[in-house]
């Protein structure tokens, strides 16, 4: 298996490439302000967050302002049918007291000369007072003051009517005589007296009333006026503090997207200048390995007679060094060509495709005593090719460390982890590792056992997570030193036709 490295790569981001401002930049450049806590806290959500909020807050202005409005215009509504009931109380109490002194003007004549005529008003005062007295009372609050006045004015005026009835028919019994005074100072005159107070004193009151309520019409209006003024101007700030953020957040963007631009150029550059330089190993470097393996075997052959043994040993260590060089040139060229090759998805068997590999497998296991325990595996989407390759490395993987074992158990199965995504294990009974360690399994040439251990040149899990991590899935090891240990790989499910 793979062991720690001692060099492990610097990862640069984004943060470190775009450190943020420090406060005396931000002074400098006017940003600053009373609102710098409100455009930070904006400026750690997302652009969508941040529309939402400003237009939110636009929102939440405008129902507010709607309300306030509304409530101002109810006032001015029930304000305006008050003022209309107000008038025509005013004008219906006025026609009520001029028919009442017409009644009182008329009777009088009546009473002097005893001409029925003049009776007219006395007698449409007495058809009319009750309606008078209903319109006035349907134009009063039930329960208010006008209300106790208006019954009291409906008792005056029946007071009123009574008595200049009583007189007209004394008038027609007895003659002028008998009602001479009452000609002269008038009759009901106590009730005619109260009746124009009582007139007096309920318009004076409704005048009043209609007063205050013109003045609270119009306080009503010029604070609605400065309301509409200061929320146009508020949702005028907020829409410019939205337009601002949008504006910056697209700048900001523009800058990171120039930056990233520029280090793709970067890393296309890099990549051609990988390929160069896999060009190079693939040729050049594998004409001198094979001139050492050669000349080392040349040398065995036509020295073999004056060479002792430790000197035999020397050129074989070098023969297989080279070789065990070739086959990590090929392994580092296979790991290469796998993160540019161009994928092919498609619905893989995973039945079939292990029942292949343990098929090309036979002959290499012919020693070994090895126990198979293979599950039902789900069909997954991806390249063929590759996972053929993942499972290849993940098979030899736990044939190579079940090795020292005189029984090898070798598992392959899957877990449900929903309708979207298949979880793939491979588990042994090897000679698994150091928890501590597990995060080193899948980088390149870590090793966790020494090559005199168990050969390998430390690539093939890290080809199994450049691989998996392409097919948009993760890769993940659990074992224990001597207990063996475990493999695990997840990959989309192929999706049911609907």
């Amino acid at each position: 298996m793979n062991e720690p490295n001692r060099h492990q790569p610097v990862d640069v981001g984004l943060d470190s490439a775009f450190p943020p401002a420090s406060p005396a930049e931000e002074k400098s450049s006017g940003r600053v302000s009373f609102l710098s806590p409100l455009l930070h806290t904006f400026q750690k959500r997302s652009i969508e967050q941040r529309v939402l909020a400003g237009f939110g807050l636009v929102f939440a202005g405008i129902l507010v302002i709607s309300a306030i409005s509304y409530r101002n215009m109810t006032v001015l509504i029930r304000n305006g049918d008050l003022d209309k009931r107000s008038h025509e109380f005013i004008q219906c109490l006025g026609a009520t007291g001029e028919a009442i002194d017409d009644a009182e003007n008329g009777h009088r004549r009546f009473l002097v000369t005893g001409d029925e005529s003049y009776l007219a008003a006395y007698n449409t005062l007495r058809d009319r007072a009750p309606e008078y007295i209903r319109y006035l009372r349907e134009l009063t609050d039930p329960g208010s003051t006008q209300r106790g006045h208006v019954s009291d004015l409906e008792h005056l005026i029946n007071q009123q009517l009574q008595e200049e009835h009583a007189a007209i028919e004394l008038r027609a019994k007895t003659g002028f005589d008998s009602v001479r005074g009452m000609a002269l100072t008038g009759v009901a005159k106590t009730a005619l007296d109260s009746a124009r107070r009582l007139q007096a004193q309920m318009d004076q009151e409704e005048t009043k009333a209609l007063t205050q309520r013109v003045v609270e019409s119009t306080t009503t209006t010029r604070s609605s006026i400065i309301l509409l003024t200061i929320g146009a101007l508020l949702l005028f700030v907020l829409l410019a503090a939205v337009y601002y953020l949008i504006r910056h957040d697209i700048t900001e963007r523009r800058r990171i997207a120039d930056e990233l631009h520029r280090r793709g150029e970067l890393l296309e550059a890099a990549n051609k200048e990988l390929e160069a330089f896999s060009y190079s190993v693939s040729h050049d470097l594998r004409a001198p390995l094979r001139h050492i393996d050669g000349y080392a075997s040349l040398l065995a052959k036509a020295a073999s007679i004056s060479l002792d043994d430790k000197a035999k040993r020397y050129l074989q260590t070098i023969s297989e060094s080279a070789t065990r060089m070739g086959q990590l040139i090929d392994d580092l060229l296979v790991f290469s060509r796998m993160g540019r090759q161009e994928m092919l998805r498609g619905t893989v068997n995973l039945n079939q495709l292990i029942a292949a590999l343990r098929h090309d497998l036979r002959h290499d296991l012919q020693d070994r005593a090895i126990s198979w325990t293979i599950a039902q595996l789900p069909e997954v989407t991806g390249d063929a090719a590759m996972l053929r390759q993942v499972f290849m490395n993940l098979m030899t993987n736990a044939i190579k460390f079940t090795g020292t074992r005189p029984q090898a158990t070798i598992e392959i199965g899957s877990l449900d982890n929903g309708p979207d995504e298949a979880v793939l294990f491979v588990r042994d009974n090897g000679v698994g590792f150091d928890m501590r360690y597990a995060n080193k399994l899948f980088g390149v040439f870590q090793r966790l056992h020494r090559a005199d251990e168990f050969e390998g040149t430390g690539i093939g899990l890290a080809n199994v997570r450049r691989i998996i991590h392409r097919h948009g899935g993760k890769t993940w090891a659990e074992g224990a030193l001597g207990e063996g240990a475990t493999f695990y790989v997840s990959l989309p499910r192929v999706r049911p036709l609907a």
